[in-house]
């Protein structure tokens, strides 16, 4: 089970797939830095978007993509 900051997410298994999607797109894309270190601001919204009833891994990675994304401009 995945734990951010004292917070249990219910399915770990969709946040750490959705995550190593978007993080592996943002990381091709040169969005963050290629390395092996979890970017914190991107957990962050995965685990944010999965609390608020996005539990479909797909949708989950593309909408954690968007929205850092959109934090960046």
């Amino acid at each position: 089970m995945l734990v951010e900051r004292g917070v249990r997410v219910a399915n770990g298994d969709v946040a750490a797939n959705a995550y190593a999607i978007a993080a592996n797109y943002l990381r091709s894309s040169g969005a963050i830095a290629d390395s092996l270190v979890t970017n914190a601001r991107l957990l962050g919204i995965v685990v944010h978007l999965l609390h608020h009833g996005e539990d479909n891994t797909l949708k989950l990675a593309n909408k954690a993509i968007a929205r850092f994304q959109a934090e960046l401009a």
